[in-house]
């Protein structure tokens, strides 16, 4: 059993509904097929992550085109991918990555990866927000911390990423005390290395820690060698099926 706060001990009980976040797959020409099942009708996605190589890329990629184009139609919102480097990187360059972004794919917003979780950080991460939002006003905004940040992150943004890491870690995980004075479908969980006998489980503490926006996969990181997300997991139709029927809800 994870060890969890008793300020979120009532989260089950509340009849959240739990949606997939995809971090994002391999360049469409790579994994044609998994992005088609993306698009699929009925398929509990909250939003899914575009990265055309390492950011937008130098000039619109036509594959990329066709992917975003295709969820769209479908109903599924498209975020752009910003990496901001844990506050290393140049305003100048995130802006204009969400301007190509915007412009060439028509993004519905962004996940601010590699986000910083420190105090200190927080009015640069505003300022960058504030103008993303300028940009386009109804941008949907992800911020990619992968751990708990101060709580003042969260006034900023749409969502937090407050788990990203592997099964090890997340089943033994603990929640802050401060996110129980938000909704759950302010925060994402993503996992990697679950194990198909362990999908329910991993469920059951998502809602218990009060995330509703989750992403686990069977794939792991290689000790750090390879990207666990790219690939879709071998247990997809499993868990497609779970938040379909509501198991474990």
């Amino acid at each position: 059993m994870p060890h969890l706060t008793s300020a979120t001990a009532g989260v089950t009980s509340t009849g959240v509904r739990t949606a997939l976040g995809i971090p994002g797959y391999a360049h469409p020409l790579v994994a044609p097929a998994q992005w088609a099942e993306l698009a699929r009708p009925g398929t509990r996605l909250d939003w899914v992550v575009l990265d055309v190589a390492a950011g937008p890329g130098t000039r619109p990629d036509p594959h990329c085109l066709e992917a975003a184009g295709r969820l769209r139609t479908a109903g599924v919102r498209v975020l752009g991918h910003l990496d901001l480097t844990y506050g290393a990187r140049a305003f100048g360059d995130l802006l204009a990555d969400a301007h190509r972004y915007l412009d060439w794919y028509r993004t519905d917003g962004f996940l601010l990866d590699r986000c910083p979780i420190e105090r200190p950080a927080l009015p640069e991460v505003r300022r960058a927000i504030t103008t993303l939002r300028a940009i386009s006003d109804t941008a949907h905004i992800v911020l990619g911390h992968g751990s708990h940040p101060h709580p003042g992150y969260a006034e900023s943004a749409d969502q937090l990423v407050t788990f990203s890491g592997a099964w090890s870690d997340y089943r033994w995980s603990q929640v802050a005390e401060w996110t129980a004075d938000y909704p759950p479908d302010r925060f994402c969980h993503f996992v990697h290395g679950v194990p198909r006998g362990h999908l329910d489980e991993a469920l059951r503490i998502a809602r218990w820690q009060g995330a509703a926006t989750i992403y686990f996969t069977d794939r792991t990181d290689g000790g750090g060698r390879v990207n666990p997300w790219e690939t879709m997991p071998g247990y997809w139709d499993d868990i497609v099926s779970r938040l379909e029927t509501g198991v474990s809800e």
